[in-house]
């Protein structure tokens, strides 16, 4: 378009990453391109605001059909304190703002904010106000606060050469509860605790708070392998692929994963075949699990501080581009990208 004709372009023509370059220069360049904003407060302390906005909208990140009001509640809060936790942050509060049609039943209403407090009592974080209006589509906008120390916060550009790729726990796990969901006659050869544990995975996820204080506990066994630099992190809500991805990206670096090393639920294999379950791990999204990037030596240290799940799953390397490898019946690399996952627009 000769003359870039904003007045005819639409949203759909830009995508959702494009929308948010738009968005972005309108912002200062330092507050932007990470899980949430980091705002500091008290510069002889250190001490830094971070904060996080999401958006969930019926009918988009939630139904009747698979989530309960309370799990609608639940799920609303742990995407905003995964960003958070993805900063390296702890929570503090969080606001609340609920668009309404008039039609809603007030118990939805109750619902939604028992699980919210729910997730949130786990936490020790509290509600501290919102705000409410009318609207022709039920919508909950969630800010979380938290605080850091500013020296130690975790961002999406700090990825190294030869950085350890770690991802926290399973992938694909959500993707396989919502199609439980969909289709209660799928897998029916899964134990009841599988289906239970896959389902609850999609519809009471867990934000990773715990990372922080592992990592640190594994950097203070390393102290000569920290050299006191940042780390490069993300939660991979919208996929793991994704998060992997734009970490790359922001930090101008690849990375190589190893396709044995991914983690899934040893159920996958029930439900879905080989190819569909390594697309629901890399780009099933909304497992709320966090990628980091470190030296080998604290990647292994923090492993041995977290779930079993918890895994290495590759290499930052110098050369752009992501690539899975030892995939099942071919010989090439997979290249990884972001237009294979969900995206808004």
């Amino acid at each position: 378009m000769a003359n870039d004709d904003r007045s005819v372009r639409r949203v759909r023509d830009l995508g959702e990453q494009g929308i948010l370059q738009c968005l972005y220069q309108f912002c200062p360049a330092d507050l932007v391109g990470d899980d949430a904003a980091t705002i500091a407060l008290t510069p002889d302390l250190g001490d830094s605001l971070v904060v996080t906005t999401d958006v969930l909208v019926d009918g988009v990140h939630f139904s009747d059909r698979t989530t309960s009001p309370e799990d609608a509640g639940w799920r609303a809060v742990a995407a905003n304190l995964s960003d958070l936790a993805a900063m390296g942050a702890t929570p503090i509060a969080i606001t609340v703002g609920l668009a309404l049609t008039g039609e809603t039943r007030l118990c939805w209403v109750e619902g939604l904010y028992r699980g919210m407090v729910a997730c949130l009592d786990r936490y020790r974080t509290a509600i501290a106000g919102g705000d409410v209006c009318r609207s022709s589509v039920n919508t909950v906008s969630i800010t979380a606060f938290g605080r850091a120390d500013g020296a130690r916060i975790w961002r999406r550009d700090a990825a190294r050469p030869g950085d350890a790729i770690v991802v926290t726990g399973w992938h694909g796990a959500s993707r396989a509860g919502l199609e439980l969901l969909l289709d209660p006659d799928r897998g029916k050869a899964l134990s009841a605790d599988d289906r239970a544990d896959l389902i609850r995975a999609h519809q009471r996820p867990k934000p990773r708070l715990d990372v922080r204080e592992a990592l640190r506990g594994a950097i203070a066994e390393n102290e000569n392998d920290s050299q006191t630099r940042s780390y490069a992190a993300m939660d991979s809500s919208d996929g793991l692929a994704d998060a992997i991805v734009q970490i790359a990206r922001a930090s101008g670096v690849g990375a190589r994963l190893e396709r044995s090393q991914l983690p899934q639920p040893d159920s996958l294999g029930q439900l879905a075949t080989p190819e569909q379950a390594l697309n629901w791990v890399l780009y099933g999204g909304e497992d709320f699990e966090l990628v980091l990037c470190l030296p080998p030596a604290i990647a292994r240290s923090l492993l041995s501080r977290l779930n079993a799940e918890a895994r290495i799953v590759g290499e930052v390397t110098r050369e752009p581009g992501v690539y899975l490898t030892g995939t099942p019946g071919s010989c090439r690399e997979q290249q990884l990208s972001l237009k294979k996952g969900f995206q808004h627009f």
